[in-house]
Formats: structure tokens, C-alpha cells, sequence
């Protein structure tokens, strides 16, 4: 009987909590509720830092499920200026959530900023994150204790290719003191930094050198800003190491902006003003850079550099130019360069497995293909096609009961992420979500999911889904919301409604108010110049900027759009790229030869694109199997690119 009553109070809650998330839809442009009124303005006061104008709003929030957050917004804007107890009270009163991780996050950094290390090791030793500027303060606080092996321990911060936080710049100049970093070490970490184009940091790291070995300012910034011309000056025989820094580090710049420029001067006299390991380096940073542009002497340029050692994002992609040349032992040999963790991603596996298979070694080809096949990604599906599987959507799928259901809608953290998903502080209602989630077994997981899926967050479900191992629900993970809008627009249009559903769930994941920074909105983030566009290109009458988050008109634009970029070029791979990053673009990463549309997808340049291309098409995939339950192989489905015919359809604007 008792348990009964639990349950029966569970599915109340859960009735109650789901009302709720549903009723914020229904009730759009209604008056919002004291507070959520409330609510927001003292979110709005913690982001402006003001605590007077905060206290004034919280007070009328008593009992609020957000009282946890509540509470760190009101300690985090004074968190400089509180006592030790009151931190340690607010993690006491709030254990295992995902505030008090935050808080503490905050407060080490707070406490290793003002080098208090006994408080800062008693909060370290529970913070398990990975968090650069907290590990730095971990360091320094080893060295206080007179614990010399934490420099040894920092030098993995040393080649960080970003500006340092302020706690690992203390330790950078601890180590420096401590003559632990060399002159040569230093040009070693401006070399990396400005190969990632981070000039500023460049000129932090070198404000290390003694004034004797640094080099001259007006030269370093016409290195990163016109080393076009630093190349051409004549260098001169008194000329010392800075200056010679310098010139390489204007060839980086030169390779990132004009690779063939670069190359032809290197190739020239200008050889003899480097050595032979500065030649070399050159030479690598001048292929990477004309790989990613798909120059045919790429590879040539990396054979120039010799054996000097490429980092993974070199290699990777002189295994991508040796895919588009079809040089499959220059594929297994880059990869097998590649450091342990990055020759262990599935893209690699998969691409080892392709060469070992084009070089006759069929066991070792299967071997690597078994380790992946059955993942549910664009390469496990290749790999699973690749022994001859085509990827089936799961017979036993496990359907979640309402007591599991109940269960999850009774999670805390769970409430309040929802909870700020419904206010529209979605950042911190998703982090709330994960962070809850983390632990979580899979018939958890699919229960969270199915909360989430029913109070209309499909992000959060198909996030949720998608993480289970062993048990699987792929009605959740391939959810079918606005499923008529959908059909009906896919038809109108001439697409492919798994297409459309596959690209919708990487655009915005069913969220009909999502917007981007750079202004797209709605179920396909349609960009206003895309929309209007496509409005007067199909004929949409009384079209109007304000109706782009609409259901219906987002729907029709975006399928409208999908009909121009398919008519253009002529294949899902590349009107799918062209969704993401513009027709022209689609079309200048084709090759003069057909190209397998696989090959086609890894050599995109933008690291963005290729992944929205893997999962669209992969989604459009399991789209088709969840409509027509007739799944078409993935390898099919990316069919081959076809070179620039000699008649191609004009070049619309470029929308994207």
C-alpha cells in the first residue's frame, strides 16, 4: 500500500512538473506568472553584478525550486569578499549539486588567486574537473609546500596554444625563474601560438626573454600583420636568432594567408636564411595550410619537410590530401605517426582499416573495422557496411514504464533544468542537465529522456538517448515532432523527408525558438537574408521577418532552400555542406575527378562543417529507417562527387 502511495505521489509530481513545461508554450505572449517575473529580474541583476537591486527580487522567492541557484548567484557576486565559512556552508547545504561544483570552481581560483593554500588543498582534493588554471594553482601550491616536482608536472601547460589564465601565468614565470624553460622553449610556445594565430599571446610569451633576446617589436608585428614583406627583405650577416625567430615566424603567417606564395619563396633563395630543422618546419606549416585548401602539391610540400615530426593536426591532414590523391600508403603511414589518442578516433580507425584493405591486408583491414562497427556514427555505420552490414534500427528497444518516468520528473536536478530551460536561461539549464545526468545507467537515462521529450525539449531527449551503451530507445534518440508540417513541406519541395528531419536534428535539435550568434532561427535555422530569399524565390506571400520562428513558414523556408541548393549542385553531400557553409564553398572543396563522397566529407576544411555533414547524413539515415523501416546503406547514400561539369546550375547568392 505505501508503495503504492509513493508511486501514485511520483506520478503526480510528474503530471504536475510536465503541465507545467507544457503550459509555458500554450501560454506564449500571456502575462508571466509574479515568479518567473521575479525570477528573471534577479538573474538579470546577478549578470549585471548588482546585489542590491538581486536581494530586492529573491526575497519574493522562498521555497523556489531554484533556490540553489538562487544561492550562487547571491555568493558568486561577492564571492571576493566573503569568509571561508560561508562558502563551506553554501557546499554543505547543497552537496552533490551541480552549483556547488561551480561554486567551487569559482572559489579555487578565487583562493589560489590569493595564494590561501591549506583552504585551496581541502577544496581541491573534492574539485575532480579538468581545469587549466585550477591545475596551476595545484602547482603552486605544491611548490609552496617546497614540492620542486610540480614544475616538472606544469611543463604540460607550457605548449597550451592559447593566452594563459592568470594562475598559469604565474607559473609560467616560476618556471622561467627557476630556469626549468629555455630561451629555446620560449620561441617554441610562440612558434605554436602563432601557427593558432593567437598574436597576443604570442608577445606575453615573449615578454620572458631577457631585452638582449628579444626581438624588435616594430619587426614582430609586421611579421603577423604583412610577412609577405618581411620575407623580402635582405637579411643581413650580423642578423641573430630573434631576427631569424622572427622570419620563421613571419612564414607561418605567410603559409596561413598565401600557402603558394610561401612555398615558392622557400623554394627559392630564401632557403639558405633558415637552417635545415627551421627549413623543414616551414615546409610542414606550408603543406598543412595548402592541404586544407586542397592544393595539388601538398603532399609534395610534406614530403619536404622529411622526418621532422608533425603534430596530429599536420598529419591529419596529409591523410586527407593522400585520400583525395587515393594514396593509400601515405594514409597508413600518417596515421601510424599520429599520437595514440588521436590514431584511436574512429575516423582514423576507419581510414586505416580503408588503406589497409586498398594495400591487400584484408585481416588487418577487418580487424579495425570490427572495432568500430555497430557505433551508431557516420564511421561505425561505415565500418559495419564495410563487412558487409547495413545498420538496422535495434529489435529490443526498452520503453520507459511510468514508475521510471515518475522517477526522473522526481530527479531534483533534473526540475530545475527544465526549469531554467522554461525560463529561457537554457546555458545553465543544460549544464544542470548534464551535469545530473553524468552517472546516469541507461534505463535512467531513457526515462530523463522521455521527461524531457514530453515536456517538448527534444534537445535534452536526444542528447539524453543518444548517450546509452547496452539498452537503447531510438524513437528518442530520431523523435518525429511537427511530423505532418514536415511531410507536407518535404513534398511541396521535392526533398527528402529523412533528409530534412536529419538535418533539423544537428540544426536545432526540434527547438523551434533556437537562434544562433550569427542571427538563424527557428526548427532550420533559417538566416534572414536565407529567408528572404527563398520567400520571393517560392512565391511566399505576406512573408514577414517576425513569422521566421513560425512552424509552417520556418519549415517551408528551409525545405525551400534545401529544393535551390539541390538544384545547384545536384547532390545531398553537397547541398548539405552548402546548408552550413554556402553553395560556393560546396562547390570550390570538390575535386577535378570524382571523388567518394566519404573522401569528399573528411577533407572539409572547416572542422564545423565536416561534423554537421557526418551527422546529417547519418541521421538522415536512421530517419529513413524510422519512416520506411528500408534502411539504405550510408556509403550509398554519400554516392560519389562529381567533378565541375561543363554546365552547372547558376550560382545563387551566397546565403549561408
Amino acid at each position: 500500500m505505501l508503495s503504492f502511495m509513493i508511486l501514485k505521489v511520483f506520478r503526480n509530481l510528474a503530471a504536475v512538473f510536465l503541465c507545467l513545461c507544457m503550459c509555458a508554450v500554450e501560454a506564449a505572449g500571456a502575462k508571466r506568472p509574479a515568479a518567473d517575473e521575479s525570477l528573471l529580474a534577479a538573474y538579470d541583476a546577478y549578470r549585471a553584478g548588482d546585489p542590491i537591486k538581486f536581494q530586492k527580487h529573491a526575497r519574493n522567492l522562498e521555497g523556489h525550486v531554484l533556490t540553489p541557484w538562487l544561492d550562487y548567484w547571491r555568493l558568486s557576486m561577492r564571492l571576493e569578499d566573503i569568509p571561508n565559512r560561508d562558502v563551506r556552508e553554501f557546499f554543505a547545504t547543497y552537496p552533490a549539486h551541480y552549483v556547488t561544483e561551480r561554486l567551487r570552481a569559482d572559489w579555487l581560483r578565487v583562493l589560489g588567486k590569493r595564494s590561501e593554500w591549506p583552504e585551496f588543498d581541502r577544496q581541491a582534493a573534492l574539485y575532480a574537473r579538468e581545469d587549466l588554471e585550477v591545475s596551476c594553482y595545484r602547482w603552486l601550491s605544491r611548490l609552496d609546500r617546497g614540492d620542486d616536482s610540480a614544475l616538472i608536472d606544469a611543463m604540460a601547460m607550457w605548449l597550451e596554444p592559447a593566452e594563459l589564465p592568470e594562475g598559469c601565468q604565474r607559473v609560467a614565470l616560476t618556471l622561467w625563474a627557476r630556469g626549468r624553460v629555455s630561451i629555446t622553449d620560449v620561441w617554441r610556445r610562440v612558434r605554436v601560438l602563432f601557427e593558432h594565430g593567437q598574436i597576443s599571446a604570442a608577445k606575453t610569451a615573449l615578454a620572458l626573454l631577457p631585452k638582449a633576446e628579444a626581438p624588435d617589436e616594430r619587426l614582430l608585428a609586421e611579421a603577423a600583420r604583412q610577412p609577405r614583406r618581411v620575407f623580402a627583405r635582405s637579411p643581413s650577416a650580423r642578423e641573430g636568432r630573434a631576427t631569424r625567430e622572427v622570419d620563421v615566424l613571419a612564414g607561418i603567417r605567410f603559409a596561413r594567408n598565401e600557402p603558394s606564395a610561401a612555398a615558392a619563396a622557400l623554394a627559392g633563395p630564401l632557403a639558405e636564411r633558415f637552417t635545415e630543422a627551421e627549413l623543414q618546419y616551414l615546409w610542414g606549416i606550408v603543406a598543412y595550410e595548402a592541404a586544407r585548401e586542397h592544393h595539388d602539391s601538398a603532399l609534395d610540400w610534406f614530403a619536404r619537410a622529411g622526418d621532422f615530426p608533425l603534430d596530429d593536426r599536420q598529419l591529419a591532414w596529409k591523410v586527407r590530401a593522400a585520400l583525395r590523391e587515393g594514396q593509400w600508403t601515405v594514409v597508413r603511414d600518417s596515421i601510424d605517426r599520429m599520437s595514440s589518442a588521436r590514431a584511436h578516433e574512429s575516423s582514423w580507425i576507419y581510414w586505416y582499416g580503408r588503406a589497409l584493405a586498398a594495400l591487400g591486408e584484408e585481416t588487418g583491414s577487418r580487424a579495425h573495422f570490427l572495432r568500430i562497427a555497430g557505433h551508431a556514427d557516420f564511421y561505425g555505420l561505415l565500418a559495419s557496411e564495410e563487412l558487409g552490414y547495413t545498420a538496422m534500427l535495434p529489435e529490443a528497444t526498452h520503453v520507459p514504464t511510468e514508475p521510471e518516468v515518475a522517477a526522473a520528473a522526481a530527479e531534483p536536478g533534473l526540475a530545475r533544468a527544465l526549469e531554467l530551460i522554461r525560463l529561457g536561461i537554457r546555458v545553465e539549464g543544460v549544464r544542470e542537465w548534464l551535469f545530473t545526468i553524468r552517472s546516469f545507467d541507461d534505463v535512467r537515462l531513457i526515462a530523463a529522456a522521455e521527461v524531457a521529450r514530453r515536456g517538448g525539449i527534444y534537445d535534452r531527449a536526444i542528447h539524453t538517448a543518444d548517450r546509452t551503451s547496452r539498452v537503447h530507445n531510438f524513437a528518442l534518440r530520431y523523435p518525429l515532432p511537427y511530423h505532418d508540417v514536415f511531410r507536407e513541406y518535404a513534398g511541396t519541395h521535392g526533398v527528402d523527408e529523412a533528409w530534412v528531419l536529419g538535418l533539423v536534428r544537428q540544426e536545432s535539435r526540434f527547438n523551434v525558438d533556437a537562434r544562433s550568434s550569427a542571427g538563424a532561427a527557428g526548427l532550420m535555422q533559417v538566416m534572414p537574408h536565407t529567408a528572404r530569399y527563398v520567400a520571393a524565390k517560392i512565391g511566399l506571400r505576406n512573408y514577414r521577418a517576425k513569422n521566421v520562428t513560425d512552424i509552417p513558414t520556418n519549415v517551408t523556408l528551409g525545405t525551400g532552400y534545401l529544393k535551390v541548393v539541390m538544384q545547384q549542385l545536384g547532390h545531398p553531400v553537397l547541398a548539405s555542406a552548402a546548408y552550413n557553409a554556402g553553395p560556393s564553398r560546396a562547390r570550390r572543396w570538390r575535386d577535378d575527378k570524382p571523388l567518394e563522397g566519404a573522401v569528399y566529407v573528411e577533407s572539409i576544411p572547416f572542422p564545423e562543417t565536416r561534423d554537421y555533414v557526418k551527422k546529417v547524413m547519418s541521421n538522415a539515415m536512421f530517419y529513413a529507417a524510422v519512416l520506411d523501416k528500408k534502411p539504405v546503406a550510408l556509403k550509398a547514400r554519400l554516392g560519389v562527387i562529381a567533378p565541375p561539369g561543363a554546365v552547372e546550375a547558376a550560382l545563387e547568392p551566397e546565403l549561408r
